[in-house]
């Protein structure tokens, strides 16, 4: 009479697959028991009756917490005064994005201080410091609702009115009320129904519904194509003014029109001054300029920038 073998388990073959569950289920408890140096939360904090936007990086040093032995800003110092426009050129690295999350408060410095109208940003409330920034990024994060609801979240309490207005001065008014469901047309997954242009635009809105005091440019047009980048421009052109504006580019045609262009080095300001003026200096910012040009179209020009400078 034939008998069954007894069933044999195929633990083996799913070993890897067990360790690598339990790692996994290790970093997510660790997230999750892992209290954060900045509390979002937090109803501490002074909230000032105004603000002017008066910005100032007074000797920041700054490693971000997983290379704690890498200094992305060594010393850095800058004063962006209210209402002006100050841009933030460097190669890849120099830590340009880290100075607007310094501002965001994402993280907060090493060594010295950010000020805002004189006071440590660390001293304010958080949500109240934030309300009072506006934050435009390379790929800004839309989500699967319609437009009004994505450009709600800057103000959940902005009326439609307050959204019409927001779309109109980030120059997407017509383009969202060509859409199917105008306000109420939904975006898509990570805004996949809307164009580059589009989506940034949006992002601009949301940015502006909350009137802020303070505008952050975090290489906003830099992922475009031309036409996209003329629009977006001209939208973000119209909205700077009166406004305390802290521009990060690579592309220097973006960046030619700031009052005042800081170009960073080694976690610190190497130069400082308007383009024509950086230009003369022949320094760092014309070597950039330079290499973005190419030295054979540069080196052609009268006096090496007059192309360049001429806007």
């Amino acid at each position: 009479m034939r008998t069954t073998p007894p069933h044999t388990p195929q633990i083996p073959p799913n070993i890897l697959a067990i360790k690598q569950g339990s790692i996994a289920a290790k970093r997510l408890n660790e997230l999750i028991n892992r209290t954060p140096a900045i509390d979002v939360a937090s109803p501490g904090g002074v909230t000032p009756s105004n603000v002017s936007g008066d910005l100032e990086f007074q000797s920041v040093t700054f490693c971000y917490p997983s290379r704690p032995d890498a200094r992305v800003l060594n010393g850095l110092s800058l004063h962006v005064r209210r209402g002006g426009t100050v841009a933030l050129v460097g190669a890849s690295g120099s830590g340009k994005s880290t100075v607007v999350a310094l501002v965001e408060r994402f993280y907060d410095p090493s060594e010295g201080a950010v000020l805002l109208d004189g006071r440590d940003v660390r001293e304010v409330n958080l949500k109240w410091l934030r309300r009072q920034v506006g934050l435009v990024s390379q790929e800004p994060v839309l989500f699967s609702v319609s437009v009004g609801e994505n450009i709600r979240y800057g103000r959940e309490d902005a009326s439609e009115e307050e959204v019409e207005e927001a779309a109109r001065q980030a120059n997407a008014l017509d383009f969202v009320r060509g859409l199917p469901e105008g306000f109420a047309t939904l975006c898509g997954e990570r805004g996949a129904q809307m164009s580059g242009g589009q989506k940034q635009r949006i992002a601009i809105a949301r940015a502006l519904v909350r009137d802020p005091r303070i505008l952050l440019l975090d290489e906003a047009t830099s992922a475009l194509d031309s036409e996209s980048e003329r629009l977006v421009q001209a939208a973000l052109e119209g909205v700077m003014g009166g406004r305390t504006v802290l521009l990060v580019a690579h592309r220097l045609s973006t960046v030619r029109g700031a009052e005042r262009i800081a170009v960073l080095e080694g976690g610190r300001v190497a130069e400082e001054g308007s383009h024509e003026e950086l230009l003369a200096a022949r320094g760092a910012y014309w070597a950039l300029v330079r290499q973005q040009m190419g030295p054979a179209v540069f080196d052609q020009e009268p006096g090496g920038h007059s192309s360049v400078a001429g806007g």
